[in-house]
C-alpha cells in the first residue's frame, strides 16, 4: 500500500493499450505521454537504434522488449527518475488471466528485455505486489526488471519491489551476457539482485526494506547464480547499502544454485563500498540450500567501509588481496564493451 500511494501521487495514470506513441519528424524517436502505452511504443520500433522518451506520469502496464529491438534506448523525458514510473503487480504465484497457470518468477516482471544493446535511463521500474494483500499466494517473487540481453545498460534508474526486484540473467546457460548499472537505486527484501549475468553495479544504492517478520535474517541483498565457466559474476563497486530494518537484520548474499543448473558456481565481489548497519557484520553470508554452502562459492570483498563491513570473524568475510582486486574491475568484467566511457 505504501508504494502504491507514493507512486501514484501527483502523476498522470496511463493504461496499457491506450493510444500508441508517435514519432518526431524523420527521427527514430517515439514519445510516450500519459494516455499512451510504453509497450505500444516498443511495438512500433521497426529496427535498431530507436529511442523511446517516456514523459512524466505513471504507466501501469507490463513492458516486454524482444530481442529484435536491438540498440534501443528507453529514457525518461526529464532527469529525475521519479517522474516517469512503469509499474505493475504480478507475482510468481499470480494466476494468468487465460487460466494457463501462474506467471512464475520471470513472468512476473513489470519490465522484461531480451534486446542486445539496451539502454534504460532516468526511469522508475516497479512491482508493487505485496505479500500482505495476497496471503493465499506462496510464490511471492515479484520482479521489477528482468534483463537478459548482452550489453544492457541502466543509468539513473530506480528499481522498486520486495522479493527478486532485479533479475540479471543471460540469453542461454552458456552465454556470459554483460550488464552495467550506474547510479541506480535498488530496493527490496529477499534476494533482490539475483541471476547469472556478468553484472557490474557502480555508484549504486541498495536499500533493504523493513519486513514484518519475527525471524532473522529478514532477507539478502544478492543471490548470484553465475555459471561455473564464467570467471565473473556480480560486481558492486563504489556503492552503498542502507537499510530500513534494524541493525544486522539482513545478509549481504546467499548463493543460488538453480535446479536447472546444478553446476552453477555463484560469484559476487563487493568492493570499495559503504555497508551500513543493516547488514550482519559477523556473518554476512548464508546458504540457500545446505547442499551448496556459501563457503564453497566465489564470494569476496575488498576495501569496504561502514559498520556492516567490520571484520570481526575473518573466516566469515573472505577478502581479495590487492593483486586479486586489480582483476575485479568494470573493465575486466565488461571487456571490449565500455558503456562507462559514454558522456
Amino acid at each position: 500500500m505504501r508504494r502504491r500511494t507514493l507512486l501514484g501521487a501527483g502523476l498522470g495514470l496511463a493504461v496499457a493499450g491506450a493510444a500508441p506513441a508517435f514519432a518526431t519528424g524523420g527521427h527514430r524517436v517515439l514519445h510516450v505521454r500519459p494516455g499512451d502505452s510504453v509497450q505500444a511504443a516498443v511495438d512500433a520500433v521497426t529496427g535498431p537504434g530507436w529511442t523511446i522518451v517516456v514523459h512524466p506520469g505513471t504507466y501501469r502496464e507490463v513492458v516486454n522488449i524482444p530481442a529484435d529491438k536491438a540498440e534501443l534506448t528507453v529514457r525518461g523525458a526529464v532527469r529525475d527518475p521519479r517522474a516517469a514510473v512503469v509499474i505493475h503487480d504480478n507475482a510468481n504465484g499470480t494466476q494468468r488471466p487465460d487460466g494457463s497457470g501462474t506467471y512464475g518468477t520471470a513472468g512476473s516482471a513489470t519490465f522484461t528485455s531480451a534486446a542486445p544493446g539496451l539502454t534504460v535511463r532516468d526511469l522508475t521500474l516497479a512491482n508493487d505486489w505485496l505479500r500482505a494483500d495476497h496471503p493465499d499466494i506462496t510464490g511471492t517473487q515479484a520482479v521489477a526488471a528482468y534483463t537478459y540481453g548482452d550489453r544492457t545498460h541502466f543509468d539513473n534508474v530506480r528499481l522498486l519491489a520486495h522479493q527478486d526486484t532485479l533479475f540479471v540473467e543471460t540469453t542461454a546457460l552458456t552465454a556470459f551476457d554483460r550488464q552495467y548499472f550506474r547510479r541506480c537505486y535498488i530496493e527490496g527484501d529477499v534476494d533482490f539482485v539475483f541471476g547469472r549475468a556478468t553484472a557490474v553495479f557502480e555508484e549504486c544504492h541498495f536499500h533493504t526494506l523493513q519486513r514484518d517478520v519475527d525471524f532473522t535474517p529478514k532477507g539478502m541483498v544478492f543471490a548470484p547464480s553465475t555459471a561455473r565457466a564464467n570467471p565473473y559474476g556480480i560486481l558492486a563497486v563504489r556503492s552503498r547499502i542502507t537499510s530500513g530494518a534494524e541493525d544486522a537484520a539482513y545478509k549481504l548474499a546467499r548463493p543460488w544454485v538453480p535446479s536447472y543448473e546444478t553446476t552453477a558456481w555463484p560469484s559476487l565481489v563487493v568492493r570499495n563500498s559503504l555497508i551500513g548497519p543493516g547488514i550482519d557484520p559477523v556473518a554476512p553470508y548464508t546458504n540457500m540450500r545446505e547442499a551448496y554452502p556459501w563457503q564453497t562459492m566465489r564470494f569476496r570483498e575488498y576495501a569496504n567501509s561502514g559498520p556492516g563491513a567490520e571484520i570481526s570473524v575473518p573466516e566469515n568475510r573472505p577478502q581479495l588481496t590487492a593483486e586479486e582486486a586489480a582483476v575485479h574491475t568494470r573493465r575486466t568484467y565488461l571487456g571490449d564493451w565500455r558503456p562507462y566511457e559514454r558522456r
